[in-house]
C-alpha cells in the first residue's frame, strides 16, 4: 500500500517561487528574507537617474494584498507627497484602479513602480510639485 505524499507544488505555482524567482531575475542585487512572522521581505538599491541618490528600499510581499514599500536609506524628507503615513509607506497606486494578486511579479510592477515614485520625488524636492501621476486619495486612509 502506497500512502499518499503531499507534494510541493512546482515553481510556477507557487507565488512565493514565483516571487523570489522573479526578482533574481530581474534585480539580482535584491536579497530576501524572512522576518520573525514568516513574512517575506525583498531588500535592495535603486537609483532613479544617474544624477539622483542611490535608495535602500525594502519590499514586503503580502500575497493577495497590496506590498508594502518602505524607503531604508536614504531617509525621507518628513511629509513627502503620496506616502501612508501610519504604515510608513509609498502610495505607489489606487487599489481600485489595480488588482494586486499574488502571483503578479514584484519586480516587474512594484520595484519598476517605486524607482518611477523616488524620480517624482526628488524632483518634488526641487520643484515642491508633484509632477508624477496620481489619482484622487481619500485623506483618512493616508494619514
Amino acid at each position: 500500500m502506497v500512502k499518499n505524499k503531499i507534494k510541493t507544488p512546482p515553481a510556477k505555482y507557487n507565488p512565493v517561487l514565483i516571487q523570489i524567482n522573479s526578482m533574481k531575475s530581474h534585480y539580482p542585487n535584491f536579497k530576501h528574507h524572512y522576518d520573525k512572522e514568516g513574512n517575506l521581505f525583498f531588500v535592495g538599491v535603486v537609483q532613479p537617474s544617474l544624477t539622483m541618490p542611490i535608495y535602500t528600499i525594502s519590499v514586503e510581499y503580502r500575497k493577495n494584498l497590496m506590498p508594502k514599500v518602505k524607503i531604508v536609506e536614504p531617509l525621507l524628507v518628513e511629509k513627502p507627497p503620496h506616502y501612508y503615513y501610519k504604515q510608513g509607506c509609498l502610495c505607489l497606486y489606487k487599489p481600485a484602479n489595480f488588482n494586486w494578486t499574488a502571483t503578479k511579479p514584484i519586480s516587474t510592477y512594484i520595484v519598476s513602480w517605486t524607482t518611477c515614485w523616488l524620480y517624482f520625488y526628488e524632483v518634488w524636492k526641487e520643484k515642491q510639485e508633484w509632477l508624477g501621476p496620481e489619482a484622487e486619495h481619500n485623506q483618512i486612509n493616508k494619514e
